[in-house]
């Protein structure tokens, strides 16, 4: 078992800038996942309730008089 982690630990947690490339690398794209589901979530439960679902009720078409 421990000869299956020895390339995980030579590639990723060797050298300094490596792993700290991973773990930046790793927290941005955790970030960005879970900011996409919990908006769509959020949307979900809220449709119908928020600006851009009501906003032509609101709003009148743009272009008309100055």
């Amino acid at each position: 078992m421990a000869s299956a982690g020895r390339p995980l630990y030579n590639f990723l947690f060797r050298k300094n800038y490596v792993f700290l490339g991973v773990i930046f690398a790793g927290a941005f794209g955790f970030e960005m996942a879970y900011d996409t589901v919990t908006d769509r979530i959020w949307d979900n439960i809220n449709k119908g309730r928020q600006w851009k679902d009501i906003r032509s009720k609101y709003v009148e078409a743009e272009g008309g008089d100055d």
